[in-house]
């Protein structure tokens, strides 16, 4: 796509109060929070290798005269953390507040549309943390007039620990924690998965029953090894890479189904959900009862609901589901979202954990981060102060 946006931005001005918009920042920033302006313009890189190709046709793109492929901004999580990064302070707590405009073709809704929200990087109390986020995405809701939202969290770690809790072969692990991350029914795909693995032979039958229950750097070695000695290194499109993992997923595959016990085990804790407490409650009764070591990730639940009340959010109408995901990859924990009450579209409120997305920009060691980014489109059309002076 092309830059015929830029041209049509005085025929497309946001349909929001700038006044309310700006009050809600000033009150991020006497929040403590540092306003952030990345520019507009960014490396394409990052937002394709942490959202997947599938977003290319969502952005806006050019290239520099070097050849580097760039984009509007489609959301600022990403700069923002970039810049952060980027700064003295990086590696140090430091919490950051924005509002501008992202860029994304949304069909026939208006590409340019305003973004705000709180990043905040290199905490260590993470479940306070978190609490802090919810509580000031929910003051940026009742900002807008909005008194009565549903809240909807999870928690992508609980999973991540379960999966590791069952000890199952790294395949099934990948498979997995990809299709939660990328909200895929779970329990349909493990039903697929399960009937997929039944009897059956192939030309491949020695070479996958020679990776079963292998790694990825033991698959990825037999294979590059195999594609030596035919003198190839790309087969079909595909690079050794590619090959290896496709080989490794079908000797697991091949090998066994995923086990009954671990299948039932999965499905009984993606049906936990209810305010914190109920859930809290049915989790810790799951992994008594399967002999599971996933108390840490309970207990971290346990600690930011703790914060989350002392913040003053009524916890009892928080919703809490195990199955609860908001389709990001780099997501590490927390997860939550605010939507208009009884309303199923889209949130006005949105955010979580993203400890991983650190690492992945370049830092060169872990660092702690979490935010939530502000609709002001969806906040502005639910507001019942819309008609009313800014």
């Amino acid at each position: 796509m092309g830059f015929d946006i830029m041209s049509r931005r005085a025929e497309n001005p946001a349909t929001v109060s700038p006044s309310r918009a700006d009050r809600l920042l000033s009150s991020f920033i006497q929040a403590g929070y540092i306003k952030a302006e990345p520019a507009i313009l960014q490396p394409a890189e990052p937002f394709l290798d942490l959202s997947g190709e599938d977003i290319r046709k969502s952005l806006y793109l050019t290239s520099d005269p070097g050849g580097e492929e760039l984009c509007l901004r489609p959301d600022l999580t990403i700069p923002v953390a970039r810049d952060y990064l980027a700064s003295v302070r990086a590696g140090k707590p430091a919490g950051f507040c924005y509002l501008g405009p992202v860029f994304r073709y949304r069909g026939g809704r208006s590409s340019e549309f305003p973004q705000a929200g709180i990043e905040s990087f290199g905490r260590e109390d993470r479940a306070a943390a978190d609490a802090e986020m919810l509580a000031l995405g929910l003051e940026a809701v009742a900002a807008f007039g909005i008194a009565d939202v549903d809240i909807r969290t999870g928690d992508v770690a609980l999973f991540t620990a379960l999966i590791d809790a069952l000890d199952l072969y790294p395949v099934w692990r990948r498979r997995l924690m990809k299709d939660f991350n990328r909200k895929v029914s779970l329990a349909q795909d493990i039903e697929r998965l399960t009937l997929a693995s039944g009897p059956g032979r192939n030309e491949y039958e020695g070479v996958l029953a020679a990776l079963a229950g292998s790694d990825r750097k033991a698959a990825l070695a037999l294979v590059t090894d195999m594609m030596s000695i035919a003198g190839a290194t790309i087969v079909g499109g595909r690079s050794l890479d590619e090959i290896a993992d496709r080989f490794l997923e079908q000797s697991t595959l091949k090998s066994g189904a995923l086990p009954h016990e671990a299948l039932t085990i999965i499905k009984r804790f993606l049906s936990i959900s209810g305010d914190p407490d109920e859930a809290l409650g049915q989790l810790r009764a799951l992994a008594s009862d399967a002999g599971l070591d996933i108390h840490q990730a309970i207990d971290q639940v346990e600690s930011r609901t703790g914060f989350m009340a002392a913040r003053g959010v009524e916890t009892n109408k928080i919703s809490f589901a195990t199955s609860f995901g908001r389709g990001v990859d780099y997501y590490t924990g927390f997860e939550f979202e605010l939507h208009l009450k009884d309303n199923g579209g889209e949130p006005l409120v949105a955010g979580g954990r993203y400890d991983d997305l650190m690492t992945r920009l370049g830092a060169a060691a872990p660092i702690p981060a979490v935010g939530f980014s502000v609709w002001i489109e969806a906040l502005t059309d639910a507001s019942p102060l819309s008609g009313s002076a800014p």
